[in-house]
């Protein structure tokens, strides 16, 4: 549990101000996402302070490595996002004990995902979990889920698109605040495309547009098969001038996807961005200080 003395308000979802949202205010509003791996603490030694940081769940690691980064976070007086895996919970119980400690840390936001468990508990997806989650005393305002522009290699496009419309239903029901944060996408025609079919059918929620961070070339061009963005890392592959940008320094700089949808972002509700920086901090909190300061 965290300490009286680190108690903070949890952060809420910048609002457009003007007629595009502008981009510094969404590098500025930016989610750091770190991974429960050794190199944990190190990743969090290197944030600015008072970062948005989300912290994934994984089958190897269990639920509650992601909560101990999480009250760490908040010690360390950030604010933290842990992702809630529904694959994980093995029960009611284990649910009502998760929501018990969001509402004993104060926490506000949570990001629900179903996970990649292959033998879950009760929740085979992170909509049943939901429903449950939100019958207990949880304390909480806001709660994201995923979104896919690029598609997912284990869920078909139709299963995928009618849980989404009916998270943001439950959401609605169970009266909170919610966003929709997408997986790493490198192609802006394909963002822009696929959220206008989204807010075409009714898709209301704001949305934290996933971006790999100033990452190690290397690491960013092999983990796109496994994390399901195959097409975006085609796109790469097409692009000439993405590739050899990207080929020719040691890390990836997210700036020319940013400036590729500046003019989209107020009218389509992007709002923030969630970056995927694989406990690559330090370089990417740089890139994100000196787009800042520039």
């Amino acid at each position: 549990m965290r300490n009286d003395s680190a108690s903070l308000t949890q952060w809420e979802d910048p609002k457009p101000t003007g007629p595009n949202l502008d981009v510094q205010e969404l590098i500025r509003s930016a989610v750091f996402e770190i991974i429960p791996l050794n190199n944990a603490i190190e990743a969090i030694d290197a944030l600015p302070e008072k970062s948005r940081v989300s912290v994934t769940a994984s089958a190897s690691k269990g639920q509650d490595a992601t909560l101990d980064l999480a009250e760490l976070l908040i010690d360390r007086g950030h604010y933290a996002i842990p992702h809630f895996s529904a694959r994980l919970m093995r029960d009611r119980g284990q649910v009502k004990d998760l929501a018990a400690w969001a509402k004993d840390n104060e926490l506000t936001t949570a990001f629900v995902i179903g996970g990649d468990a292959t033998e879950p508990g009760d929740y085979p997806d992170a909509l049943s979990f939901m429903r449950d989650l939100f019958e207990h005393d949880h304390g909480l305002s806001t709660v994201g889920v995923a979104a896919y522009p690029d598609g997912h290699p284990l869920i078909s496009e139709d299963v995928r698109r009618q849980a989404l419309f009916a998270k943001q239903d439950l959401l609605v029901e169970a009266g909170l605040r919610g966003f929709c944060s997408t997986q790493m996408c490198f192609d802006p025609a394909r963002i822009i495309a696929w959220l206008k079919a989204e807010r075409s059918d009714g898709l209301t929620l704001p949305v934290h547009l996933g971006i790999p961070g100033a990452v190690e070339r290397t690491k960013l061009l092999t983990i796109g098969a496994r994390l399901g963005v195959g097409q975006s890392l085609r796109y790469l592959r097409k692009n000439r001038r993405s590739v050899a940008k990207l080929l020719g320094s040691s890390a990836h700089d997210p700036s020319d996807l940013l400036e590729a949808l500046s003019s989209q972002l107020t009218p389509l509700g992007i709002i923030s961005l969630h970056i995927f920086t694989f406990n690559q901090v330090e370089p990417t909190a740089a890139w994100q200080q000196a787009l800042l300061h520039s």
